[in-house]
């Protein structure tokens, strides 16, 4: 999941530099950080809520 998460969101970011994608916020190529941020967010976020849901081997 976590793999397809980050193709999803670089593919974003290089239609992003290409051609602006035109969102609310993503207006102009100098924009593509904001979503290479949300990406590394929502990464850690599925990363944690998978770790907690994941039973201990111990």
């Amino acid at each position: 999941m976590t793999k397809l998460l980050m193709v999803f969101i670089a593919i974003l970011v290089v239609i992003q530099v290409i051609k602006p994608l035109g969102w609310p916020g993503l207006r102009y190529r100098r924009d593509a950080w904001k979503l290479a941020v949300f990406g590394l967010i929502a990464m850690a976020l599925l990363i944690t809520v998978t770790a907690l849901i994941q039973p201990s081997a111990g």
